[in-house]
């Protein structure tokens, strides 16, 4: 099971890298522009991260029911469930499109941004303008889902980089413009940079432009990436009438997908919580935190790569009716997650001060690196016990067991994290480092939890059987019109 665990594991991780450099980019050169920006790029994250955890809990169904198809050797039904899946996501993700540019100044507010102030005008001009682009965003995850269920993560990979590629390129231009952009001095170009300043007035978009960028950059790897799949060029071949809603198939999505999406959801309007609380404690602390989860998100990347590695090779193990090497394949991510995780851990302690300053710049920078450095001294020995739950849990929705997933995920950050979080800020008055020591509980915690029902509990079902037997119930509950022709 390890080489076909690693060979679907690895692109995932590349691909997920790539991801992280969105982030990571629209962070360095908004931190250019001063403390306020990048606080409003941390305020403006967690709606960011709903759009993405939404879109790819979503599509967990469509990784889901390909991989199990592909596993029970159903090929001829992976084309209407990738259709289907097109469908329905797609036309979820204009609902929410709409929804979400109209209400981000309404909801900004409960997030910490004060209404008024320029830190809020930032955030909203960012939210509004990354809402714009949820449709075509949803559209890549809708490409990567289908073909990880395939079995194809290698794809995806190339078409990210094209993505991420283009997104880097544009960013400092979008954001900075011809004015103090670095990219001018590392080429030698400052003179060239004066010319263009003078001439045109270009200063860039600011905080908007990071999201301009992104959405460019997403645009054209989700018009690939679906004309890709439509030219049958990735071994899946649609056509047009494949994405005719089917009732039976979109409720299949809802009941796989459904659930994912919640937890998804629920794991991101968490974050949005625990911004709020972050808060309450000040404006650098948020900076602190938005610095420190966009650092974490490329700490993540082994976790999220071998979770959605392991969901694909639990789905199509089980629809083959190997449930042995469904458990193999859990496990092994796990002994591998540790060992990566244990190196990670060890670095964010040792490194904590210098990874926040690469974020950060200006006289006010001090407290913002200080929290920062706080934070990871904190939460880095935890990062094992993170990626245990990550993987542990990707096994379950593998398996179609999404309820479960979405179950434990509730728990540990409305449970294990919030609630505590609270409590060390209101009642111990523990301020920032409180907010810090409430996340690294919720990751110990919460692999505890999910560690104990993977080895006691039920979970290793495959929903191809539950079609399966659900077909043969329909065919016995019919009339024999050989016998009842005599």
């Amino acid at each position: 099971m390890l080489k076909p665990l690693l060979a679907l594991s690895l692109p995932i991780v590349g691909s997920q890298l790539l991801q992280v450099t969105y982030n990571l980019a629209d962070t360095f050169f908004v931190g250019r522009l001063g403390s306020e920006p990048v606080a409003a790029l941390g305020f403006a994250l967690p709606f960011s991260f709903l759009m993405i955890s939404l879109g790819s809990g979503l599509t967990v169904a469509g990784t889901v029911l390909v991989a199990q198809h592909k596993g029970a050797g159903n090929d001829d039904k992976v084309a209407g469930v990738a259709g289907q899946t097109i469908t329905f996501v797609s036309l979820t993700s204009v609902a929410l499109a709409a929804l979400g540019y109209v209400l981000a100044p309404i909801l900004l507010p409960y997030v910490g941004t004060e209404p008024g102030t320029a830190v809020h005008a930032l955030a909203v001009e960012y939210t509004r303008t990354f809402f714009v682009g949820v449709v075509f965003m949803f559209g890549f995850f809708i490409f990567q889902a289908i073909l990880r269920g395939w079995g194809d993560t290698t794809t995806p990979l190339y078409l990210m980089g094209v993505s991420v590629a283009l997104n880097v390129v544009l960013d400092p231009f979008m954001i900075l413009g011809f004015e103090n952009n670095p990219v001018f001095v590392w080429t030698g170009l400052e003179s060239l940079q004066a010319r263009l300043l003078d001439a045109t007035g270009f200063t860039g978009f600011g905080v908007q432009g990071a999201a301009v960028a992104t959405v460019f950059s997403r645009g054209v790897a989700a018009v690939i990436g679906l004309w890709m799949l439509f030219r049958g060029y990735v071994g899946i071949s649609l056509s047009l009438s494949d994405l005719r809603p089917e009732l039976s198939v979109i409720k299949k999505i809802l009941d796989v997908g459904g659930p994912s999406g919640l937890e998804k959801s629920a794991n991101s309007l968490a974050y949005t919580g625990m911004t709020a609380l972050v808060g309450l404690v000040s404006a650098d602390a948020v900076a602190a935190y938005g610095i420190g989860n966009r650092i974490n998100t490329l700490v993540y990347l082994p976790a999220v790569g071998l979770s959605q590695g392991t969901e694909t090779a639990v789905g199509q193990n089980l629809g083959a009716g190997q449930e042995d090497r469904a458990r193999t394949a859990v496990l092994l991510s796990s002994g591998i997650i540790v060992a990566i995780l244990s190196v990670f851990s060890v670095l964010a302690f040792l490194f904590a001060e210098p990874l926040v300053r690469v974020f950060i710049q200006g006289e006010d920078a001090a407290a913002v690196v200080d929290m920062g450095t706080n934070y990871f001294k904190i939460i880095g020995p935890t990062y094992v016990f993170m990626g245990l739950f990550h993987v542990l849990n990707a096994g379950f929705r593998g398996a179609g067991s999404t309820r479960t997933a979405f179950i434990f995920s509730a728990a540990s950050q409305w449970g294990l994290r919030i609630p505590p979080t609270l409590a060390f800020i209101a009642l111990l008055g523990m301020g920032a480092t409180g907010v810090w020591w409430g996340i690294a509980f919720s990751h110990v915690g919460a692999a505890v939890l999910v560690g104990a029902w993977f080895l006691v509990g039920n979970w290793t079902g495959s929903v191809v059987e539950e079609d399966d037997a659900d077909a043969d119930d329909a065919t016995e509950s019919q009339p024999d019109e050989s016998a009842t022709a005599g």
